[in-house]
């Protein structure tokens, strides 16, 4: 089955795909024409998912899937959460991201976080919506060079090692967005049959 994934990151394309398996193919947009930034202006995960899923749907008529991911440290309220791709600039940029992240946990002792991932799914005119959600906390400097975004900050619950100095299959056996396409994936192949 094909499916078109809201994304263009590649760390997360193959993510996502080695949950879902070979009985899948993602697509992405820039394969099917849409190279414009996607909108996200909604103040919740769920929000942005589904408006995410909601607009590639509208320029190509796939059943799509979107994801939107937020790290929520308690310390700082939940924050960065919905802003965390865009916590320290108007762009993508992780090493400004970490910086701006640790330096607004200087001295506090309360390191416990949470990553949550909400991903929308458009299929045949319905929506349904899967969450996966991984507890841990945030050490106080970088270690690992795997994924991206704020894993080389983040020790999931039970573990000793941050996301980032994990492989992509350690990772993906504990990761809120794998948990998320587990949910997805599980959807998906109960109404194959």
């Amino acid at each position: 089955m094909k499916i078109l994934f809201a994304t263009n990151n590649a760390h997360k394309l193959k993510e996502v795909q080695a949950v879902l398996g070979p009985t899948f193919e993602l697509v992405t947009p820039h394969d099917c024409g849409v190279d414009e930034e996607i909108p996200e202006e909604q103040p919740t995960l769920e929000g942005n998912a589904s408006q995410k899923a909601h607009y590639l749907h509208a320029r190509t008529g796939l059943d799509c899937f979107a994801d939107d991911t937020g790290l929520e440290v308690e310390a700082l309220g939940g924050a960065p959460g919905v802003h965390s791709a865009r916590y320290a600039t108007d762009g993508h940029d992780f090493a400004a991201n970490n910086r701006l992240l640790l330096r607004n946990l200087e001295g506090q002792t309360n390191r416990r976080a949470r990553f949550r991932t909400v991903i929308s799914l458009l299929l045949g005119g319905e929506e349904h919506l899967f969450e996966g959600v991984v507890q841990g906390r945030i050490i106080d400097h970088e270690q690992g060079s795997e994924g991206f975004g704020y894993d080389p900050l983040f020790i999931p619950d039970g573990y000793d090692r941050t996301f980032a100095q994990m492989t992509t299959e350690q990772k993906n056996a504990v990761s809120h967005r794998a948990r998320a396409v587990r949910k997805l994936a599980d959807y998906l192949h109960s109404i194959e049959k």
